[in-house]
């Protein structure tokens, strides 16, 4: 059984097959098929995951998942959210948008820190499903004043687990992809797996 992952993210990719290993599927990111991004024009991290999904079955015939996730901080109201990849206005361009939240927070108390990773996962058998399943997950931290650790990608680096005392990027990976907001969904997703 074959499956297409609706992402370019190596570090999305990585974590997905982590994940998945013992699913009974081959993951196949859509590159390796030949197919690009699709345009992400949701309002919400569900829409977008679907329109990722559906671009994904429309254009390889074999069912996709996809996520959509982002950085959420309370103090700016959500931000970056919906637009984490892009937050400072290059495309994955992570030390540009870390820039930008730790500018946008500075001077204001750990205390008022509070953020978490959000993660929604789509999977759908065909392009046409119209019972998507869908499964969301969650991790809770507050955002450091400095980015700490080499490991994973994205906001990762600013990102404080209060409870280790690390940051995500502290953690070797198969940690994080235990942890994980994206790991979370996908459990969660695991829990009404309709591949055997």
């Amino acid at each position: 059984m074959r499956l297409v992952v609706a992402s370019g993210n190596a570090g999305k990719l990585a974590e997905i097959r982590h994940v998945l290993a013992d699913a009974g599927v081959e993951l196949v990111a859509q590159r390796e098929l030949g197919i690009g991004d699709a345009e992400e024009n949701g309002q919400t991290f569900v829409e977008n995951a679907l329109i990722k999904a559906r671009h994904a079955c429309a254009h390889s015939g074999l069912p996709a998942l996809a996520d959509d996730s982002g950085l959420i901080v309370d103090a700016l109201h959500g931000a970056p959210g919906l637009i984490s990849a892009h937050y400072a206005g290059v495309h994955g361009d992570a030390a540009r948008n870390i820039a930008k939240v730790l500018e946008q927070l500075r001077g204001v108390t750990d205390a008022q820190r509070s953020a978490r990773f959000y993660s929604v996962i789509v999977l759908l058998k065909h392009a046409h499903d119209p019972q998507p399943l869908i499964a969301e997950g969650s991790i809770e931290g507050r955002i450091l004043d400095a980015p700490r650790g080499s490991n994973g990608f994205g906001y990762q680096p600013i990102f404080l687990l209060p409870e280790l005392g690390l940051s995500s990027a502290e953690l070797p990976s198969e940690h994080w992809h235990r942890i994980s907001h994206r790991a979370r969904a996908l459990a969660a997703l695991r829990a009404r797996w309709p591949f055997g």
